[in-house]
């Protein structure tokens, strides 16, 4: 069963003002609710996404990363780095 994308919308707004009080009320980066909101967020944007595709076959212009993707771009940026000492 696909996801409405309207109820998929309303989770993802619900997600991004989660988000904002917990960074909002923490002021901590690192803090348990502001890492638990964005794991929150990325989730519903995810569904959000799929729900869009699958109903209208479009896409939204933003991709997710995990930490795992996130130490991939940092060593494509050392070996850029390592092109320019050249």
């Amino acid at each position: 069963m696909s996801t409405d994308p309207r109820a998929a919308l309303d989770r993802l707004v619900a997600a991004f003002e989660s988000h904002l009080e917990a960074a909002r009320s923490s002021r901590d980066p690192d803090a348990a609710t502001v890492v638990d909101s964005a794991g929150t967020l990325a989730d519903a944007f995810d569904t959000y996404d799929d729900a869009l595709f699958t109903a209208y076959g479009v896409d939204t212009p933003f991709d997710v990363y995990d930490e795992d993707d996130d130490d991939d771009f940092d060593e494509d940026d050392d070996e850029d780095a390592d092109d320019t000492d050249d």
